[in-house]
């Protein structure tokens, strides 16, 4: 028998179920569509912090994810022999007025003074690099805490680790006591109709990936649109977000729209093919802050929900802050976190 029960193979039940192998508990994951059969399932993977400014404990979170990420991976890669497509190689912002410029500016004393002298934020001269993005004052951010992976790449890494480790991840099997709810959009689905009114919702996200090779070059985050070099040879590009929408998984004109986007902004890719078209629903809390801890509707059970656009960039301190609950009793959930943040 398990010690630890998982329903959801999404980058937290992953990551939670991970997090407890690797400190010697045997667990098992359970998902009926199988790993990574939602948004965890998408083709981005832009690891990006908050600007470091007006701080607060939902970015010193994740600030604290971000900088352990580098060392998590590389083990999780190490253990499972594949390769989740990690590299911290920054990005590059356009700063289109004298206004943003002021503001971006001012936030580079901010990021001295949150981000432990561990990644840095810059205000630098454009140098007309064919992997720039276009910037009306010629100026760019540049911060070097961002990262990227690649959403498949990793799950696949995180399963085989799991079973590296005598962990079990399976499309059938019942809940145990103390199961860890880690369902996405349907979890939270459930919660509403629980309690009559809106705790999250689903929000769909197009993207779309590229045929160019540039896997040691920083991503770019330009017009709204998130242009991310993968190390297998492909740029994703993205992405849309839709609270109405009739097809989950349908792309339309508003991909074309984004992809039209990132080719104006990023001339290098005028040319690139594209090779897939993506979309999917990811799960945002009402109060936009993952949603961890006990669960609001299954005594002794637990909850892990809510990732939303930073998901992956949480999952490592996600993964051990629900480990340190499940296994030694020890809560370090920030209270913007808890489920009441959103009931």
């Amino acid at each position: 028998m398990a010690d630890v029960t998982v329903m959801g193979a999404g980058i937290f039940g992953l990551s939670v179920a991970y997090s407890c192998a690797r400190r010697g508990a045997l667990v098992r994951v359970i998902d009926p569509g199988g790993p990574g059969a939602g948004a965890s399932g998408g083709i981005v993977g832009a690891l990006a912090p908050h600007v470091p400014e007006q701080w607060n404990e939902k970015k010193a979170f994740q600030l604290d994810s971000l900088l352990m990420a580098e060392g998590w991976w590389r083990e999780i890669a190490e253990e499972s022999g594949i390769d989740p497509g990690y590299a911290r190689l920054g990005r590059l912002q356009p700063v289109s007025d004298e206004s943003a410029l002021a503001l971006a500016t001012a936030r580079v004393s901010g990021a001295r003074d949150f981000w432990q002298g561990r990644a840095d934020w810059q205000v630098v001269a454009a140098k007309g690099e064919a992997w720039e993005p276009h910037s009306p004052t010629g100026m760019l951010i540049h911060d070097t805490l961002s990262a990227r992976m690649h959403p498949r790449h990793a799950c696949a890494a995180l399963v085989a680790a799991i079973r590296a480790r005598g962990g079990e991840i399976t499309t059938e099997g019942a809940a145990a006591p103390g199961t860890v709810w880690a369902t996405g959009v349907a979890g939270l689905t459930e919660l509403a109709a629980a309690q009559f009114r809106p705790l999250g919702n689903g929000v769909k996200g197009q993207a779309a990936l590229l045929d160019y090779a540039a896997p040691e070059l920083p991503q770019i985050f330009a017009d709204g649109v998130h242009i991310v070099p993968h190390s297998d040879g492909t740029v994703a590009i993205g992405s849309t977000s839709e609270r109405l929408y009739d097809d989950p998984t349908n792309t339309d004109v508003q991909l074309d729209a984004v992809i039209e986007r990132a080719r104006w902004v990023v001339p290098a890719l005028r040319n690139a093919p594209v090779v897939e078209r993506w979309a999917g629903v990811r799960p945002r809390s009402r109060s936009r802050a993952p949603m961890l801890g006990e669960h609001p509707l299954r005594k002794g059970d637990f909850i892990a929900n809510g990732g939303f656009k930073i998901g992956f960039g949480m999952a490592p301190k996600i993964g051990e802050v629900m480990a340190d609950l499940l296994l030694d009793g020890v809560d370090r959930i920030p209270d913007g976190f808890r489920p009441e943040a959103s009931t």
